[in-house]
């Protein structure tokens, strides 16, 4: 049986799953670089896939748009499905001017205004950060083709329209880019035992206030893509 949110039975995700936070992103991964990729669950229109890139089993599934929704379905993953790793494969908005457009980057940390970690009960203050295995390897996979990928902190919002305005205050700790996500993921699989990394690709810029469309979103972000997958092959047996 599956869950509420899912309807795939156990065994029927890889061991690496793929979490971008767009269904037609997902869609997009599992038909362009899967090969016998079959739709293992659709509730909600929360399409995930399972197939083989380069011979090794990979699933795709996406996360819905913020922390409580990636919580929901990494819990499950990690829990549920006994899923090992998961790779965020999401859009953020560059704080840092170093950043441009369609960069790739990489989520050492999660800085957050989120409350996601409370429900832990620790007394303190919980730092999100990536499995160092994951990161290491999704770094070499992205040197051998040819990107050489910036490495920090990201900032996990519970907001999208914030009305304080001082999302660039994070900007002058060193943060590189914002989003949605990230935060929970990390705790998540903290919590599980289990790995966990971001990689983002620039969507738009808080510094210069270029963006790029929607569409571009869904369906061109294609080098982070094959990073991932790269480190999904390079995951395995490990």
């Amino acid at each position: 049986m599956g869950t509420p949110h899912n309807e795939a039975p156990r065994g029927a995700f890889a061991k690496t799953v793929l979490m971008p936070g767009d269904p037609l992103r997902a869609r997009f991964i599992a038909e362009t670089f899967l090969t016998g990729a079959r739709l293992v669950n659709n509730v909600r229109g929360v399409q995930g896939y399972t197939g083989t890139y380069r011979d090794t089993p990979v699933s795709v599934m996406a996360s819905g748009m913020g922390m409580p929704s990636i919580g929901i379905y990494s819990h499950e993953l990690y829990h549920v499905y006994d899923v090992d790793n998961i790779i965020r494969v999401g859009s953020a908005g560059a704080i840092s001017p170093k950043l441009k457009l369609r960069d790739v980057v990489m989520a050492q940390g999660a800085c957050t205004d989120s409350s996601y970690a409370h429900q832990f009960g620790l007394p303190g203050t919980f730092a999100p950060i990536a499995d160092f295995t994951l990161l290491e390897t999704a770094v070499a996979a992205a040197r051998a083709l040819g990107v050489e990928p910036p490495v920090g902190n990201l900032l996990s919002s519970d907001v999208f329209y914030n009305k304080a305005g001082n999302t660039m205050d994070w900007g002058s700790m060193g943060i590189l880019a914002i989003e949605m996500e990230t935060a929970a993921l990390y705790c998540n699989a903290a919590e599980a035992g289990k790995r966990a990394l971001t990689i983002c690709t620039i969507s738009d810029s808080l510094v210069t206030g270029e963006e790029l469309p929607p569409a571009d979103r869904q369906t061109t972000f294609t080098q982070m893509m094959k990073i991932a997958l790269e480190t999904a092959v390079e995951m395995a047996g490990k």
